[in-house]
């Protein structure tokens, strides 16, 4: 009989853009059992709210994270106007909407690119990550930063776009279009990443839903759930669109749901720039926070992330919190990574494209 024996698997391993730590308890080839640590780089933020005032922890909140940096800032805005009852311009609503699509695009091409280079196919790694400066163009010209935007204020955005810009940026979307769908030949068709992926870190459906998962992991497994499509979630009721899902639930639908999301993004930021309406891009924020307390959600690129805040009649909040999908889909992964190959590790971490830097506030 097979002796378990532990391997730690991290915090520093060539597949692990940022540090997470599992032991793993093997038998021969097979992992038995996988326990996450987390904790390598816990920054305390949420208590820095305590220390700078409701519109100052804005730039705090976006440095949650690089990659969905103004996903964070909208949704610490959102919940501080639900708190204050302010009601933010459409216009402003818009571009929020178009900027966020933007950071889901920027995430998934970020999260394919390292997809693409743990299974040594460095070119598209770099194909990946050269799309993606398209993006990061487009940031830099309408916002004027590249990973961190300080774009979203409380009460609406910093920044406006003129029609030149409009224009351009639809441009450059039908060219984003034409590079994604030649990328994604390669991931769909490709026998050697349909080997290492298909069938590989299965999560059924019934087994996503009791334990809550979220974003691209739960619809890859057949549940249609994106915060997106929520009434109340500004200007995305306008827009129609029906969530990506697939029904398989391992690595290889994983990857379906991003590459539809990526052409799904696209399609939402030409509805938005189509649609953009005329008028303000901010909303008057006068008084402070009233004792109180307010919780919104946003659907970031790795799933739906909770946001709470609590007035006390000051400028400083009393206390902010913020529940981030990859919090949610850790339990599953644990799940996934049971009775699987050791070989296979690498790939089911990265398939649920874990944002470690979230996770430790």
């Amino acid at each position: 009989m097979a002796e378990i024996t532990t391997v730690p698997f991290g915090p520093q391993h060539p597949v692990l853009p940022e540090p997470i730590h599992l032991d793993l308890e093997l038998k021969d080839e097979k992992v038995v059992r996988a326990v996450p640590s987390i904790g390598y780089v816990h920054r305390g933020l949420e208590k820095l709210v305590e220390k700078r005032d409701f519109k100052q922890f804005i730039y705090v909140a976006e440095r949650v994270c690089g990659i969905c940096s103004f996903g964070h800032g909208w949704g610490y805005a959102k919940a501080v106007e639900g708190l204050m009852n302010i009601e933010i311009p459409e216009r402003a609503s818009c571009l929020r909407t178009m900027w966020h699509e933007l950071s889901r695009l920027h995430s998934h091409l970020l999260w394919f690119g390292l997809a693409a280079d743990a299974m040594g196919f460095e070119s598209l790694f770099m194909n990946a990550w050269r799309i993606r400066e398209i993006v990061l163009d487009i940031f830099e010209e309408t916002t004027g930063g590249r990973v961190i935007f300080s774009v979203c204020k409380i009460g609406g955005v910093r920044r406006d776009i003129n029609d030149t810009q409009r224009k351009e940026i639809l441009e450059k979307m039908k060219e984003l279009r034409k590079e994604i769908q030649q990328m994604a030949m390669v991931f769909l068709y490709d026998n050697t990443i349909q080997s290492r992926l298909e069938g590989v870190g299965v999560l059924s459906m019934n087994d996503a839903m009791d334990m809550g998962c979220v974003g691209p992991m739960a619809r890859a497994s057949g549940l249609p759930v994106d915060y997106r499509m929520a009434e109340d979630e500004g200007f995305y009721k306008k827009l129609h669109f029906h969530p990506v899902t697939e029904t398989a639930g391992d690595c290889l639908a994983r990857v379906k749901v991003r590459l539809g999301e990526l052409t799904q993004s696209i399609d939402l930021i030409c509805g938005c720039l189509e649609l953009l309406p005329e008028g303000a891009i901010e909303a008057p924020v006068r008084g402070l926070p009233p004792a109180g307390e307010y919780f919104t959600r946003v659907e970031q690129p790795r799933g739906e992330a909770l946001y709470y805040v609590k007035g006390n009649g000051t400028k400083n909040l009393e206390r902010f919190r913020l529940r981030t999908p990859t919090n949610v889909n850790l339990a599953a992964l644990v799940k996934m990574l049971k009775g699987c190959e050791l070989a296979d590790v690498p790939n089911i971490i990265l398939t649920i494209d874990p944002c470690i830097s979230c996770c430790e506030r």
